[in-house]
Formats: structure tokens, C-alpha cells, sequence
């Protein structure tokens, strides 16, 4: 007989708790724990929108410390200056929102807001900074880039003293897609198998060539002119051209494609690439069917790096193609210009045409990298597993016709010739 204490109504009867140990237990009995009382569920509070609290603090630490700052200024310290200012009535907003955090935070709390709001400042930062020198090169290059000539004729007839109706930017526009075009048809099936081959077949000769790639990433773009100049045009006697310095070029983009590309890589997940090998697909297949699909954004985006990287570059052009003012579609010979080099070579003129002129080649080449980072991004679509709204609709269409056509289809029975002779059926008992 089991020595259990057995309780039919709890409420009459009191169960001593197994974990308190000031009660002496009896030996053999056995003790039911107490259960303890529910605690309620406490809400979720989510930390990805501003709630209105955060945004009463902030403006009333703002607030106090721009109010700060001017009684600094004007009444305690001899400062003055913008940026002073500005920098002074940062830390006392820092200071006086960390105080109105403390009244309801942790200091937990108080730490995750203090990090928010420095990281979302950074961030604001380096927004408008790209916000002004977008606008300060529009600005400057506007009075240029409003006329048509601009964007359909060379600079032939535009000398320093003509109006800005005469002359444009084509030419150079022409010369930096064609040189582009040259060096990323060479950059990139080198710079991807290269990727591929560092990430799928480690080893020492591999370890060496990572090692070469990550120091050749910050190789000065002087030094790959200068490499061309010496070998392509004075050791084999080839003239300047747009292909010497698509070649330059080339050296300057491999290392970052090859970089970028084989991070990408490693970090596609293994049991994709252990699946395709447990169906018998070979290593190659493993790579062209699953490991570069998969990582295609990344890819995309490995080569939109380099390709601003060297759409931007100056001295290695300037060093292997020279510089023109007029049409040149043959890269084999003759100079060859770039957007780069026609705004480094026009805004060093005294006249404000010029001026304008190089400001405005500046502008098309932000529009010329935005468009190709734009075209970039539609090739390289989605990373793996995650379709678009129009991919998602093909699928859908695509299971809807598939369930149509199983629906439409009869089930077929399969009759055999002769008569059925398994034991039991009608036929063998015939």
C-alpha cells in the first residue's frame, strides 16, 4: 500500500510545500508542490516606431538644449560660431533627454534610448551630407545642364568664351560607357570564378590568393595607371586609348568584385549545397544551379561596388587615355575621355562656363551611377527564397493552371492483359 497522502478537496485540506524546508517531513511520505499563482502577461512594447512619449522628450530636450546652449553663449562663455553651436546643443539634448528618460526607464531603458537617438543622429548626418553635395553640384552645374546641346553634342565648338547653347557632354558620356563596358565584360566572369573558387575549394594556394586580393583592395588607383602606362603603352608600344584604360580600370574593380563576391558566397547556407549533392549533382552543377542563384542580390551587388568604383576614377584615364573634347567610338586608338576627367579638367578653368560645364558632367554622372545601380538592382531581383510581387503572382498563376490541369485529367486504371491469378481474386478462383 502506497504511503501517498491522497487529497480530494484542496481548499479543506493544507498541502506543506515540498520546497519548504522548515517543516520536518515525515519519512515515506510524498509531498504535492504548490502551484503558483499566475502571473499576468505583460504587453509587448514594440521599439521599432517613435511612441509619443519619445517624441515629447526629445522635443522637449531639444528645446532645452538650444535654450541652454544661447544662455552659454551669450552669457557665460565667450564662444560663437555655427558649428559650435550646433555641437554644444547636441550633448546638452543628449544630457537633458537622458534625464527625462530616467523618470519612467532602467537604466537599461535609458542606455537602449541614448543608443537610438546616437545612431539615428549619425545617420541623419550622413544623410544630409549626401543631401548637400547632391544639391551644391545640381546647383552649380544647373545653368548648363538646362540646354539640349548639353546633352546631345560634344565639346568641338565649346570653347571657354562661348555661351553655354554651344557644346556638351556626349562625348564623354560615350567614352565612360565604353570603357565601363569593357572593364566589367572582364571584371566580372574573372572576379566570379575567382569568388567561386575561393569559397567552394579552400586550400593554401587559395589562402594566398585571398591574401593578394585583400591587399590589392587598397591598391591607389595611380599605381594601376601607372601599371598600364608602363606595360601596355611603353613596353609594347601601344598608343593611349580607351582600352588601356578599360584595362586600368579592370585592375582597380577585380579585387573588390572578387572581395564582396566570395563573402557572398560563404554565406549561403551549406544544407542547400548538401541537399544538391545528396540528389547526385555534381560539385559544378552544385555551383551554377544553387550556389549562384542563390546569392544573386549579393552577386548584383558586388558588382554595382566595384563598377562605382571605377566609373569615378580620374588619374588612371587621365595617365592611359588622355583627354578630348570630341567623339571617339573606337577604343583601340586614340584619346578617349570620361565624366570624371572632363569635370577635373573643366572646373580648374578660370571661366564660369567651364565652371558650369564640369559641374554639369558631374551631375550626369550621378544620374549615369544611379541608373546603373537602379538596373543593377532589377537584375539581381530578390535574395533566394523570397519572390517579388510579380514573381508571386507567376507562381500563383502557375498552381492555379497546375491544379486545373490534375482536375481535368480522369483517373486511370490499369488493366492487365491477362487474367488476375493472385490467390483469392474472382478470376483465379474461376
Amino acid at each position: 500500500m502506497s504511503d501517498t497522502t491522497i487529497v480530494s478537496d484542496p481548499t479543506l485540506v493544507s498541502i506543506p510545500d515540498a520546497n519548504d524546508t522548515s517543516t520536518p517531513r515525515a519519512a515515506g511520505r510524498t509531498f504535492l508542490p504548490i502551484r503558483e499563482p499566475e502571473v499576468a502577461a505583460q504587453p509587448t512594447r514594440s521599439i521599432g516606431r517613435l511612441r509619443r512619449e519619445d517624441a515629447f522628450r526629445m522635443l522637449g530636450a531639444a528645446a532645452a538644449g538650444i535654450a541652454a546652449t544661447a544662455w552659454l553663449f551669450t552669457q557665460v562663455a565667450p564662444l560663437s560660431g555655427v558649428l559650435p553651436f550646433i555641437l554644444i546643443s547636441y550633448l546638452f539634448f543628449v544630457v537633458f533627454y537622458a534625464i527625462l528618460v530616467r523618470f519612467d526607464e532602467s537604466v537599461v531603458g535609458v542606455k537602449d534610448k541614448l543608443a537610438t537617438v546616437f545612431f539615428n543622429s549619425v545617420a541623419v548626418v550622413l544623410l544630409l551630407a549626401l543631401v548637400d553635395i547632391v544639391v551644391f553640384t545640381v546647383i552649380k552645374g544647373l545653368p548648363a545642364i538646362i540646354h539640349l546641346n548639353f546633352w546631345t553634342e560634344d565639346l568641338t565648338r565649346g570653347g571657354p568664351l562661348d555661351p553655354l547653347t554651344v557644346g556638351g557632354m556626349l562625348h564623354a558620356v560615350v567614352g565612360t560607357l565604353i570603357m565601363i563596358t569593357i572593364a566589367l565584360v572582364i571584371a566580372i566572369p574573372l572576379g566570379l570564378l575567382c569568388a567561386v573558387f575561393l569559397a567552394e575549394f579552400p586550400g593554401p594556394f587559395s589562402r594566398v590568393v585571398r591574401t593578394v586580393v585583400e591587399a590589392m583592395t587598397a591598391l591607389p588607383s595611380i599605381v594601376c595607371g601607372l601599371f598600364i602606362f608602363a606595360t601596355w603603352i611603353l613596353l609594347l608600344g601601344n598608343p593611349p586609348s580607351g582600352l588601356a584604360a578599360a584595362l586600368a580600370i579592370t585592375i582597380m574593380i577585380l579585387p573588390i568584385i572578387i572581395r564582396s563576391a566570395d563573402v557572398v558566397l560563404r554565406l549561403v547556407p551549406g544544407n542547400l549545397k548538401e541537399a544538391a549533392a545528396g540528389l547526385g549533382a555534381s560539385h559544378w552543377r552544385t555551383v551554377v544551379y544553387v550556389l549562384l542563384p542563390s546569392s544573386r542580390a549579393g552577386l548584383m551587388t558586388a558588382i554595382i561596388l566595384g563598377t562605382a568604383r571605377g566609373i569615378g576614377e580620374t588619374s588612371p584615364i587621365l595617365l592611359t587615355a588622355g583627354y578630348t573634347t570630341f567623339y571617339n567610338f573606337n577604343p583601340l586608338s586614340g584619346p578617349m575621355t570620361s565624366l570624371p576627367l572632363a569635370t577635373f579638367s573643366l572646373v580648374k578653368q578660370p571661366s564660369d562656363n567651364q565652371i558650369a560645364r564640369g559641374f554639369g558632367a558631374a551631375v550626369v554622372l550621378m544620374v549615369l551611377v544611379f541608373v546603373l545601380f537602379l538596373v543593377a538592382r532589377i537584375i539581381g531581383g530578390k535574395g533566394a527564397g523570397q519572390l517579388s510581387r510579380s514573381g508571386l503572382r507567376r507562381a500563383r498563376a502557375n498552381s492555379r493552371r497546375a491544379a486545373a490541369r490534375v482536375d481535368r485529367q480522369p483517373l486511370v486504371v490499369p488493366v492487365s492483359a491477362g487474367p488476375d491469378r493472385r490467390p483469392g481474386s474472382e478470376s483465379g478462383a474461376q
